[in-house]
């Protein structure tokens, strides 16, 4: 299938010290083939690791892998600018927000860009920290609504915390990230199909496991009849399910192919190629609970047009 949609942005916010470099390099070193593009304030603020870094022109970092790490100065939308004009040379897009920005404000910046669209809006959370941060008279309203913003809440540090605090911690956060889906980390160690989205290329799969998905259940649904695609999607984004990420292709009966992509409980359905597979596929993924292939089976039979 050929390559129509616009380049995916991942926005990654968080305030200081919660880990949101550590998560950037560790997604650069495990980009899974995908040719990242990390956009900056100015390269100091963000220490890529060094034996990442192939070579500098101007303000481009070229990184291995195909990756580069471009500095935007002050004008974020003129970064983005000419980050889509290397859209041939560059399948996902990073910003590493600062510690004081709202991610929310960064990711409504994409619509003034032609080319770009948001994939999700990732806020780190130290799991030590967060709940105190969030009470702080200077940066209590900050923190809070970053994590409004949210579509999915990284708790990084958890071996620093005991299990009783944890689970306080995982009661806490669904009343401050009501649209998000919260997953715990060390190190920032996450999967790299949960950050950056589910890798297209693996979308007809029908599993996809590696080393850093021990939590996470991983599965793909086929099916042949046509679907009701808006339904399916804000079926797969119901909390109910459980999913933290839902991506793949379907017919539906007005729309012809679309793509289907669900993070946290953000969903969208967007026009796709025409297929000359006719079997439509979604991949899923659950975090943390085990993956219900009977209740996502009876929503996709269930969206099926009368």
């Amino acid at each position: 299938m050929r390559d129509v949609a616009p380049r995916p942005v991942t926005v990654i916010g968080g305030y200081l010290g919660a880990g949101k470099t550590t998560l950037v390099n560790h997604l650069l070193r495990h980009n899974g083939g995908r040719r990242i593009a990390v956009a900056v304030n100015e390269f100091g603020a963000l220490p890529i690791d060094s034996d990442l870094i192939e070579g500098a022109d101007g303000n481009v970092l070229t990184l291995a892998g195909g990756c580069i790490c471009c500095s935007f100065g002050s004008d974020l939308v003129a970064g983005l600018i000419d980050l889509a004009a290397r859209a041939d040379t560059i399948d996902h897009i990073l910003i590493e927000a600062s510690g004081v920005a709202l991610p929310g404000a960064i990711a409504q910046s994409l619509s003034l860009v032609a080319g770009l669209t948001l994939d999700a809006i990732v806020v780190m959370v130290d799991a030590e920290t967060i709940r105190a941060r969030a009470t702080d008279f200077y940066m209590g309203d900050t923190i809070t609504r970053q994590l409004t913003d949210a579509d999915l809440v990284v708790i990084n540090k958890t071996d620093l915390i005991s299990t009783e605090a944890r689970a306080a911690l995982q009661h806490w956060l669904p009343a401050h990230a009501p649209s998000a889906r919260v997953i715990a980390a060390n190190h920032a160690v996450v999967a790299p199909d949960i950050v950056l989205g589910i890798d297209s290329a693996f979308v007809h799969a029908t599993t996809k496991v590696d080393h850093f998905t021990r939590a996470f259940a991983t599965e793909s649904f086929e099916f042949e009849h046509i679907v009701d695609a808006d339904r399916l999607a804000a079926g797969l984004a119901d909390p109910a399910i459980g999913l933290v990420r839902a991506k793949g292709f379907a017919r539906d009966p007005l729309l012809g192919w679309v793509t289907i992509q669900v993070v946290g409980q953000r969903h969208h359905v967007t026009a796709a190629p025409t297929l000359a597979d006719p079997s439509g596929c979604i991949v899923c993924i659950a975090h943390g609970r085990r993956l219900d292939r009977t209740a996502i089976g009876t929503l996709i039979a269930a969206c099926r047009p009368s």
